[in-house]
């Protein structure tokens, strides 16, 4: 059986963090789905198509890592790929008490699914989406945490 694994995330945007969990995830995955998904309650702040292109093309090397978008629940989702597997990243303590909470959620949701967690590596860990959507936002350069150039 293909082992088939969603990563989930709103990647707004996506960063070298990411980047990371992705290609390390190929060392266990066969396939990896990289999962944008919609929240309602959040306004992107990079137009969510553009964040998709971007991340295909940081790719295009890696024919078992896809970038689909999504709306709805992420559990579902996944069952829907075919993927028994999530992948997350985690950074520190706090990440991992917000994405437990999450995890035992979808299980919840989609039975046969396992939540894995791989740690950012430490030169990465200090990068967050929100720090670099701030930084953008004050017409800083942020080409160096990102696996992509924004400034093109």
């Amino acid at each position: 059986m293909k082992r088939i694994a969603l990563f989930p995330g709103s990647f707004d945007p996506f960063t070298k963090g990411h980047e990371d969990i992705v290609l390390r995830g190929l060392k266990l995955f066969d396939e990896i789905i990289i999962g944008i998904g919609h929240n309602a309650n959040k306004q992107r702040y990079f137009p969510l198509e553009v964040m998709k292109t971007l991340i295909e093309k940081t790719f295009l090397a890696y024919p078992a890592v896809r970038v689909e978008t999504y709306d709805g629940l992420t559990a579902i989702v996944a069952r829907d790929r075919g993927a028994r597997f999530l992948l997350r990243g985690l950074r520190n303590t706090t990440d991992f008490e917000y994405e437990n909470g999450i995890s035992q959620v979808n299980r919840s949701i989609y039975p046969d699914v396992e939540t894995v967690f791989l740690i950012t590596s430490p030169h990465l860990a200090p990068i967050s989406s929100s720090i670099i959507r701030d930084l953008h936002r004050y017409h800083k350069n942020v080409d160096e945490f990102l696996p992509y150039r924004l400034s093109e």
